[in-house]
């Protein structure tokens, strides 16, 4: 049973830690968005190819491999994702919400 006198600090610290695990999600959440914009912008000008995707992926793994997530199909998901959500009024407007409140990230045409 817990002592009454520390509920608020147990409460505390428990509304603070679901900030934090907040934060982290949507910060993924546009990293994800970014890469996928910038992986899409770069193949819809033929900067890049389907195989700069895979050349991406093995750089990363070789150089990188502390940063998981990033192999191909990863990459690939994020490109989808932001394809798939880029012309949504409802995400471009939640998004632009996001990044602009982050206070790090400069809102992306969308």
């Amino acid at each position: 049973m817990m002592d009454k006198k520390f509920a608020e600090i147990i409460s505390f610290i428990k509304q603070t830690r679901n900030k934090v695990l907040q934060i982290v999600n949507t910060e993924l959440i546009n990293l994800y968005w970014n890469v996928g914009a910038y992986i899409s912008g770069q193949v819809v000008r033929a900067a890049w190819g389907d195989g700069t995707i895979d050349d991406l992926a093995d750089l990363i793994k070789k150089e990188h491999p502390d940063l998981k997530g990033f192999n191909r199909s990863g990459l690939f998901r994020m490109r989808r994702f932001y394809e798939t959500y880029a012309n949504s009024k409802f995400v471009s407007t939640v998004l632009t919400q996001i990044v602009i409140g982050s206070g790090e990230l400069q809102p992306q045409n969308r």
